[in-house]
């Protein structure tokens, strides 16, 4: 079984529901995948991508020229690729994209699946409408794809999809409420690579800025919509209780002006000093903080554009035996109360302040005991292994048992 698959992220990416399900584990159950993408820079993406064959096109140039050459390149592989190559055309939270496929799948006799990992045209509105009308092109552009999106994606894709792959049964019941049949969907978790993510297999950063200090770590992006200040009002109430505390984050945003914004937040609140930004680092290497961290940080803020979503960082720190304090998204408080492996509060400086002071305060006994049962509910749940297993039976069977 063999997909065209186009995905919005580069190649390769730091996202496991495409490096690790279609790029490791899909393949060993017989489904492979040729993904269609933006070669990220300086990165050997055709040898790191394991699923099949990489067909990428430069990412290099001002960001509207890096749009403009994807959906060229985008519709060039549509257009050229040959049906028995292929057993269906799937694409990846593009929508644009997404019509051109259906209408070429159609064409040319393959099946169309859409994987929706994001209400991506719902966050292109909301990222122009925070910027303003006086961003200009950085307001107007991503108003336009949002929606143009919006209308090509709840108008025609999903409705005409043989099949759509959402991230929870959250974002199912949403689809469901705009007209999308249940029975036309399946839900795909976000997972962890437990093969991976064995924490006797992956070394304590060894960084002399954490020595003698209590670590938290956020692992994940610093986007507008997370919220991330929340955590530096978090950390200076947490300091008055424990002075060596200190906050790691691990990832970055794409918005450079909303960076300078939060690092000037952390000096107004006063951690600044005890806050260290990594930037975006391979998954080995971030795991490598979280193994030095004593509770791994998971802030979901509650609205539409994150309620549908599942917790990658959550599902990361429990596989690696750290406990979680993370709130209230849907599938975040399952993983929270099904596992025990942590608290989930709501996402306000004082209740994650109180949270993260309870966990710390555990004793060891008891934080070992938290440890298992989080390293346990995901090889039961969560292991890509098992969700591939899923996703390649479902694929199975809408392709008529192809093999």
């Amino acid at each position: 079984m063999r997909l065209l698959f186009i995905t919005a992220e580069s190649c390769p990416t730091f996202r496991p529901d495409v490096t690790v399900l279609f790029g490791k584990y899909l393949p060993r159950l017989g489904v492979e995948s040729d993904v269609v993408a933006e070669r990220e820079a300086d990165r050997s993406a055709a040898d790191a991508w394991g699923g099949g064959r990489a067909l990428l096109c430069s990412g290099e140039g001002a960001r509207a020229l890096q749009h403009i050459r994807k959906l060229a390149h985008n519709l060039w592989q549509l257009i050229k690729f040959h049906p028995s190559h292929y057993d269906a055309v799937q694409v990846r939270d593009l929508p644009v994209t997404a019509a051109f496929g259906l209408l070429l799948a159609r064409l040319k006799g393959r099946q169309f699946f859409y994987w929706m990992s994001f209400p991506i045209p719902e966050a292109h509105v909301h990222r122009a409408h925070a910027r303003g009308p006086k961003a200009g092109l950085r307001y107007w552009f991503p108003l336009l794809q949002g929606y143009l999106g919006k209308w090509l994606l709840y108008r025609f894709v999903l409705f005409r999809a043989d099949h759509v792959f959402v991230q929870t049964q959250t974002m199912l019941d949403n689809l469901v409420s705009r007209g999308v049949a249940a029975h036309r969907m399946t839900p795909v978790p976000m997972g962890v690579d437990v093969e991976a993510a064995r924490p006797e297999a992956i070394s304590v950063i060894g960084d002399p800025l954490l020595a003698d200090k209590r670590v938290l770590v956020y692992l994940g992006t610093l986007d507008r919509a997370r919220q991330i200040d929340v955590l530096f009002e978090m950390l200076a109430i947490v300091e008055k209780s424990i002075p060596n505390i200190h906050l790691v984050l691990v990832g970055d945003t794409e918005d450079p002006q909303y960076r300078v914004w939060l690092k000037q937040r952390a000096e107004e609140t006063g951690v600044s000093g005890r806050v260290s930004w990594t930037g975006w680092l391979p998954t080995a290497q971030g795991w490598k903080y979280v193994r030095r961290a004593e509770v791994g940080l998971s802030p979901i803020p509650r609205g539409p554009l994150l309620d549908v979503g599942s917790p990658t960082k959550a599902i990361e720190y429990l596989a690696l035996g750290v406990p979680v304090v993370g709130n209230d998204n849907p599938d975040q408080a399952w993983v929270l109360q099904e596992s025990g492996a942590g608290r989930c509060v709501p996402y306000t400086p004082e209740d994650f302040a109180s949270a993260v002071l309870e966990l710390l305060n555990l004793h060891p006994d008891e934080r070992a005991v938290i440890a298992d049962g989080g390293k346990r509910f995901v090889r039961e749940h969560r292991d890509y292994a098992a969700l591939a297993r899923m996703v390649a039976a479902r694929y199975q069977n809408l392709l008529g048992n192809k093999k």
